[in-house]
């Protein structure tokens, strides 16, 4: 944990350490990020912001989202605290009726591990919108203490953590509770929808740099939220080496996790599905940082899994590739019922 410090280049001996798989370089005066760090065949979350190396923030997105003054936000019940803020249950008296129930986050405004809490704010408001997201209704003006704060849509009480935080025992892997288990329907739709997510956040021209599951909350139908930009940082949108090779850091994360759904997963994966998924997780894996695939071919593969496994499950014939839902749904079929939703990915491009 390097963060919050003066640092304008890192140790060369770093290049060595071979093992490491999470560094915390925010806040300090990097102006670039040296290309060993780039190429460490085990570095999977990577936190470099507000560094002058970091791309500019789409000022664009801030600047369009609405200011909710303090006056209208009457704050309840406390849901939780982080490193970076206080998340309340509150209620936000719109001038034109009716009143709703919303989160607010308050930030603490002080230096965490992952960098400023400003830069979480800013990272969430230019993330945009997306199923997979948790919206952001307008950013807090006129608190009294001048605290910065968002506005954001209050998550259904059906929502729970996927894991728990790492333990000193696990060192840099989440913790699942006892009995873990996910239906094959759940597990690929999770899957989906981080995947789906994580290609957005990449077309903004962010890495979220911190995905776990214990930043992801899932319901019993499978449905996903990606959370926690606490460790979130900029890279320029367009196509380079440099920004190649940071999302495709955020990709052996996903392998991770990946990995982790794929030992819970109950009994009904055909063993085509199960081999192409293995095959999926350890090219998310492998060594070689810019041989990894990318999100939106990692979303195409996952949609060819998730056809393969509907086709050994249904009695009857799988429809054409080209119809988006399950054929499980035919009177008498058995298998996945119907629950997944394929997600839309973008087209496969070089990125």
């Amino acid at each position: 944990m390097l963060a919050g410090n003066h640092l304008q280049q890192l140790p060369a001996s770093l290049s060595q350490c071979h093992q490491l798989e999470l560094i915390r370089i925010a806040a300090n005066r990097l102006t670039e990020l040296p290309q060993w760090l780039l190429s460490l065949p085990r570095l999977t979350w990577l936190a470099y912001a507000g560094n002058p190396m970091e791309s500019a923030i789409d000022l664009a997105a801030l600047d369009a989202t609405p200011n909710i003054p303090w006056s209208q936000l009457q704050l309840q019940q406390s849901l939780g605290e982080g490193a970076s803020g206080v998340i309340h249950q509150a209620l936000w008296e719109q001038p034109s009726p009716p009143v709703r129930t919303v989160a607010v986050k308050l930030y603490k405004g002080s230096m965490t591990s992952d960098g400023s809490p400003l830069h979480e704010m800013n990272a969430c408001i230019t993330a945009g919108q997306h199923a997979n997201l948790i919206k952001v209704e307008g950013r807090v003006v006129e608190h009294p203490q001048a605290r910065a704060g968002l506005v954001m849509q209050l998550i259904d009480p059906g929502y729970r953590n996927l894991a728990g935080l790492p333990s000193l025992a696990s060192c840099t892997r989440d913790v699942y509770e006892d009995g873990t288990r996910f239906s094959v329907a759940v597990a690929l739709r999770i899957a989906c929808g981080i995947a789906s997510v994580a290609a957005h956040l990449h077309q903004q021209g962010i890495t979220h740099g911190d995905l776990y599951a214990h930043n992801i909350l899932w319901n019993t139908e499978g449905d996903c939220l990606l959370g926690d930009f606490g460790a979130a940082s900029f890279h320029p949108a367009s196509d380079s080496v440099e920004s190649r090779a940071l999302q495709r850091i955020e990709v052996r994360a996903f392998g991770i996790l990946l990995g982790e759904l794929l030992e819970r997963i109950e009994p009904g994966l055909s063993a085509e599905s199960r081999e192409q998924l293995e095959a999926l997780q350890r090219h998310c894996c492998q060594p070689e940082v810019l041989a990894r695939p990318g999100f939106v071919e990692i979303g195409e593969e996952l949609q060819a899994a998730i056809f393969i496994s509907q086709r050994s499950s249904c009695r009857k014939p799988l429809n054409p590739p080209d119809r988006q839902t399950c054929p499980a749904r035919h009177r008498g079929c058995r298998g996945l019922r119907g629950r997944l939703r394929l997600l839309p990915f973008a087209r496969r491009s070089n990125r």
